[in-house]
């Protein structure tokens, strides 16, 4: 229906989640934890090829954990991609580091290991090596984590892989965020699977997941009452939650087939228009294409994002600029970033698609002639 809604990535259930949520009420696990959770982290460890997985209540929480694990604390300094979502870096602040930001690259557009190996250099002659690194996955893409990795490694600064938005793409082979210290991921409603809301934390570390663990769970130590050596947080991950993401990962792959055809359909429909740009994808990895992202040149299609994006609001469809850059951002305002041209062209330029797997094609191709519409030279009344 064309007054319907079409929201930009909106959860898509199977059949499975409801039989699993069925099997977790009657078993009357309803709190944290439970059988449903301890079985999602062994699903989720086999497919991220990760051996230790903790489920929690969100991705920026599994952020927080790792970080409080490394000793991240006041005056550290911890380098992180400038273009991303607020939620890879907000704990850096909460916890009063100082966030450097790291320019991407045009290839990819994720964070430049040339700019980053710059910064290093860098702090390594002030004598202040940062505590962390945190390249994200952009939009379903893979950061060259490789050669990010091996970068970090000459001055021994753990990787934690931002793979929020990437879980089923693929780098070199690997699963998203297979290779760093450890790999943050989130199930949030608008991810490519969901538990609702919800996040993990993956990492061959044994101890560093463990630690996470406790400090998910109030920190309680091994005693029969409650004992507490550190303070810790209310983190996990609901066992009803867990048994819809359950269900999620047995139709992953499915999903991701779908944002591929999404994908390209939209470059069927829009890619020979003057002025559209499509986020490429990087030659060592497969994306997941969580989202479809578009580049507008103004000068060339006849008028920006924005106006397009305006449009299709009228029309009641969801678009939404690309991740506003961190270093522009008003509570980030001093921060040191490195470079940060790159992503302020893509912000100023960028346009995220309705990705929804659950979407139509019928949907999908009124939704590009909306766009093809909004130009006065690609317009079909101007062909």
């Amino acid at each position: 229906m064309k007054n319907e809604r079409v929201f930009l990535s909106p959860p898509h259930m199977s059949e499975l989640e409801l039989e699993f949520v069925k099997d977790a009420f009657e078993s009357n696990y309803i709190a944290p934890v439970g059988p449903m959770v301890d079985a999602f982290e062994r699903e989720l460890s086999e497919a991220v090829g990760i051996s230790h997985v903790v489920a929690l209540s969100s991705g920026t929480a599994a952020m927080h954990l790792v970080l409080k694990h490394l000793n991240v604390s006041r005056d550290d300094v911890v380098l992180a991609s400038t273009l991303t979502f607020i939620g890879s870096v907000s704990h850096v602040a909460h916890l009063g580091a100082n966030l450097v930001f790291i320019d991407c690259d045009r290839k990819t557009w994720n964070m430049d290991p040339n700019l980053l190996a710059e910064e290093l250099q860098y702090w390594d002659r002030k004598g202040k090596l940062p505590k962390a690194v945190i390249p994200t996955d952009l939009y379903g893409q893979c950061a060259d984590l490789d050669t990010i990795q091996a970068t970090c490694s000459r001055f021994e600064i753990p990787v934690i892989c931002d793979a929020a938005e990437s879980l089923g793409a693929r780098y070199k082979g690997r699963p998203a965020g297979n290779g760093g210290a450890a790999a943050v991921y989130s199930f949030n409603g608008n991810k490519i699977i969901t538990t609702s809301g919800g996040g993990a934390l993956a990492s061959e570390d044994a101890d560093l997941i463990e630690h996470a663990r406790k400090l998910a769970t109030q920190a309680r130590e091994a005693f029969p009452h409650y004992e507490h050596n550190e303070i810790g947080f209310n983190y996990r991950m609901s066992n009803v939650l867990a048994a819809i993401g359950r269900g999620q990962l047995r139709v992953l792959n499915d999903r991701i087939r779908r944002k591929h055809q999404i994908f390209d359909l939209y470059k069927e429909q829009l890619g020979t228009l003057p002025g559209i740009e499509f986020m490429p994808e990087a030659e060592y990895g497969v994306s997941s294409r969580w989202l479809t992202v578009i580049l507008i040149d103004p000068e060339v299609f006849g008028v920006d994002a924005d106006s397009v994006r305006e449009t299709l609001e009228v029309n009641n469809i969801e678009a939404r600029p690309i991740w506003k850059p961190m270093h522009l951002q008003p509570v980030f305002t001093g921060s040191r970033v490195r470079d940060g041209k790159v992503a302020e062209d893509l912000f100023s330029r960028g346009l995220c698609l309705p990705s929804g797997t659950g979407m139509l094609d019928a949907t999908l191709e009124r939704i590009s002639d909306i766009i093809k519409n909004c130009s006065p030279i690609a317009a079909p009344s101007h062909a």
